[in-house]
């Protein structure tokens, strides 16, 4: 190896090694601009693809439709716990608010025309595009993590986002300006995952 492909290699790792989760409470602005918004595309464009069929999209949630999010959060809720309290429904409608850069990743898991690509491996290139995101993100200067939750199946967000009856929303991606910083946790090593065959 050259000593560029080493100095490359190595900032490479560096890059993998220090990038951590942080959640969307403790991500403030400045975000992304609308520059490094299109370089977090491009990274998601090189995810591994079998087939050539992109099964998977993303759809981003601007400043306008940060409201519309909110109340698919609260109606979420209410699918779940009819009783929920106000204050409850108050804080769903606040996750809405959270994080400069937001964007829901859906995986298109069938009903096309390549069958024969199972939802594994759908899942699998979503998988490489969020990460390719989240360490383009941390590159710039970011912090970013990957958000969850009951919300995700819901009938609220589903018409929200027009998913269609073969799509699953997979998670949000929120990126912006680490507020507070936390601790490196402890990551496995190869032994701790890796065996010989």
């Amino acid at each position: 190896m050259t000593a560029d492909r080493t100095d490359v290699a190595e900032f490479a790792c560096e890059l993998i090694t220090r990038r951590q989760q942080t959640s969307p409470k403790r991500l403030t602005a400045p975000g992304p601009t609308p520059t490094q918004v299109e370089m977090l595309w491009k990274a998601a464009a090189q995810a591994p693809d079998h087939g050539l069929i992109l099964p998977w999209r993303f759809v981003q949630v601007s400043d306008g439709g940060r409201g519309a999010l909110g109340e698919a959060f609260v109606q979420a809720l209410c699918e779940r716990d009819p009783q929920a309290s106000a204050e409850q429904r108050a804080e769903a409608r606040d996750k809405a608010a959270r994080a400069p850069f937001l964007a829901l990743a859906i995986a298109r898991l069938g009903g096309d025309d390549h069958p024969e690509i199972p939802a594994t491996q759908r899942l699998a290139s979503l998988g490489c595009a969020l990460q390719n995101m989240l360490l383009m993100a941390h590159a710039q200067g970011f912090g970013a993590g990957l958000v969850s939750g009951q919300a995700l199946d819901s009938t609220a967000l589903r018409t929200l986002f027009g998913l269609a009856s073969e799509e699953r929303a997979v998670c949000f991606v929120a990126v912006g300006t680490v507020a507070r910083p936390k601790p490196m946790r402890l990551r496995p090593t190869a032994r701790d995952f890796v065996t010989q065959l």
